[in-house]
């Protein structure tokens, strides 16, 4: 006799295969979107202050509000990921409210920019700030240290 059709014990067969193939895949796909969002949220802090610094340095002041000067600290705050306060942008990332902190520090007429990270414990907010170089920072945008 000639079979036409599959059995249910094969049937069974592909359905277990697939389930264990999607277990394994799921959470790797997870992790791939995790780190898409943590370089697109490390880009736009990080090329956020090189255009805080272009805009200071090309009008030679600093505007109060970060989204003003800069596509990156705007893209922060529309997307949700971040807030922007007087001179400071304010990023969140996983449970920490203050993952990284983009801040323009006014004192005797020197604006410096800097990026400070908080000591967090959740892993998202560890694998964002991983990727942000603070070795740069505090950068002087403006101000009267220049010395002829």
């Amino acid at each position: 006799m000639k079979r036409t059709a599959f059995t249910m014990i094969e049937l069974v067969f592909v359905i277990v295969i697939l389930g264990i193939l999607a277990a394994v895949a799921i959470p790797k796909l997870a992790a791939t979107r995790d780190d898409a969002v943590n370089s697109g949220l490390a880009q736009n802090i990080v090329g956020g202050a090189g255009e805080i610094a272009a805009y200071a340095t090309a009008n030679g002041q600093v505007l109060d509000d970060l989204t003003l000067m800069s596509n990156g600290m705007k893209t922060l705050v529309d997307t949700g990921a971040g807030v922007s306060t007087s001179k400071k942008m304010t990023v969140t990332r996983g449970a920490d409210s203050e993952c990284v902190v983009v801040e323009i520090v006014t004192s005797g007429g020197i604006d410096t920019l800097t990026i400070s990270t908080s000591s967090s414990s959740d892993p998202k907010c560890l694998i964002l700030q991983s990727l942000i170089d603070t070795s740069t920072y505090p950068m002087v945008l403006r101000g009267t240290n220049v010395v002829l």
